[in-house]
């Protein structure tokens, strides 16, 4: 996934992250550039656990690491409701 270019991170995560804070409901807390980071880490989360699973991340593909992305942005915005919801 990182041969994709730091143009097609910024795309990729910034797509990923708006996708995930739609389905998480945050998107009303988040702007562009909190889309973008968030998409970012949660390609390199997506992509850990799926390393870990066992899949082959590294020559996916641009589907394959827009869904990683998402996949890993989800988490990462469940992972954020879970902390900041906890008062």
């Amino acid at each position: 996934m990182l041969a994709l270019g730091w143009i097609g991170w910024i795309i990729i995560g910034g797509l990923a992250g708006w996708i995930a804070s739609k389905i998480k409901g945050t998107d009303a807390q988040q702007g562009l550039l909190l889309n973008i980071v968030v998409g970012i880490i949660g390609g390199l989360l997506g992509g850990w656990l799926l390393g870990v699973i066992g899949f082959d991340v590294s020559g996916g593909g641009l589907i394959f690491s827009f869904v990683t992305c998402l996949l890993g942005a989800v988490i990462l915005l469940t992972i954020v409701q879970f902390f900041t919801r906890r008062k």
